[in-house]
């Protein structure tokens, strides 16, 4: 397999936003590419029994899912499975196409291993995402759908935005989230509220029997964040996903002072909002926790911590290929040092 430094260093030789294109391209040719798709396969995916849940009534082979953000209209998924991802979630789409926030909108900090991005739910749109969707669903790994709001819907409107996209993606996604905590499209925070969210899903829970999970922001005082789960668990949401991008820029020495932070520097911010949220909740949902997760290491404490699943993006662009199937190894010797039979055993081990 090439090294992947040789090719990082070409990367970051461009633009953040201009690289990631270049990727979606190289990624389009390799799912479309039987004898390259397949190689990467037998290379990086791991299919482990003591990996394997079945959660929602999905089976997920291993438990390191692509986070939504980086294949944002449903053109990479025939490659993630040769990335070793066990799911993926598309997304963040909005009802109408719109082109997000003014450039340049993403930066790298390599130094502490994170990225800074301003999108604003950029995509083509759901008739021609879903379009796309429908060209490979149902996949052999497991697909999200993560949906958000147009920038010009007004707030007391956004509940029809949602209602549109869970008619249109619930029949070609295996769950669905929910997205109100990207800090990139104005006032959609405020939608993460009590209110707003047991009406969105009361609404949600009628349109569709497929699961609906709600994403949360790093950035809300735990007990504001535990109170608003618990509303979005009694109004019927089947998991939580913590967390999103951070707005904390003291994280990062002289980042830009907008968009969202990922990456290594939201580890313990994220890390440490999950857990105090799986004190709480862990047993009563889902839980996937996302945010500065690039390790084995990391990925099996978050398990431990609550998490049947975690995801994994912004590490993608510094540790490459190879992160995710090193990540599962890295679980599974973490699971026999441990003398767990299975992953089941081990989530919520610091728990119990």
């Amino acid at each position: 397999m090439f090294n992947y430094n040789t090719l990082k260093k070409i990367l970051f030789s461009f633009e953040p936003e201009t690289a990631h294109h270049i990727g979606e391209f190289g990624l389009k040719l390799l799912g479309n590419c039987k004898i390259a798709k397949s190689y990467m396969e037998k290379k990086n995916y791991i299919s482990n029994p003591k990996l394997t849940q079945e959660i929602f009534g999905v089976r997920f082979e291993n438990p390191v899912g692509l986070a939504a953000g980086f294949d944002k209209n449903a053109t990479m998924i025939k490659a993630m499975k040769s990335l070793g991802y066990g799911f993926t979630e598309i997304g963040t789409m909005t009802p109408m196409p719109q082109d997000g926030n003014p450039k340049p909108r993403m930066f790298r900090y390599p130094e502490q291993k994170s990225v800074q991005n301003a999108m604003g739910f950029n995509n083509l749109g759901a008739h021609t995402v879903l379009k796309n969707l429908k060209k490979v669903y149902p996949f052999s790994i497991p697909i999200g759908a993560n949906i958000g709001k147009n920038k010009t819907t007004p707030e007391e409107f956004a509940l029809s935005d949602y209602k549109t996209l869970i008619k249109k993606f619930e029949a070609f996604s295996d769950y669905l989230v929910i997205n109100i905590s990207s800090p990139n499209t104005p006032n959609l925070r405020d939608l993460q509220n009590e209110k707003f969210i047991t009406e969105l899903f009361v609404m949600a829970k009628a349109l569709t029997n497929k699961p609906i999970l709600l994403k949360i922001a790093p950035d809300m005082e735990a007990n504001i964040a535990i109170d608003l789960c618990k509303s979005a668990i009694n109004a019927g949401a089947d998991g939580i996903i913590a967390t999103n991008t951070t707005i904390d820029y003291s994280l990062v020495p002289n980042c830009q002072n907008f968009g969202g932070l990922s990456g290594a520097c939201l580890t313990e911010k994220s890390g440490s909002l999950f857990k105090e949220l799986a004190q709480e909740l862990f047993g009563k949902t889902v839980l996937i926790s996302v945010g500065g997760i690039y390790n084995g290491k990391e990925a099996y404490e978050r398990i431990k911590n609550g998490a049947s699943l975690v995801q994994a993006y912004s590490g993608l662009v510094f540790e490459g290929p190879s992160m995710v199937r090193k990540i599962n190894e890295e679980i599974l010797e973490l699971l026999a040092k441990d003398g767990f039979e299975n992953i089941q055993q081990a989530i919520g081990a610091n728990l119990k």
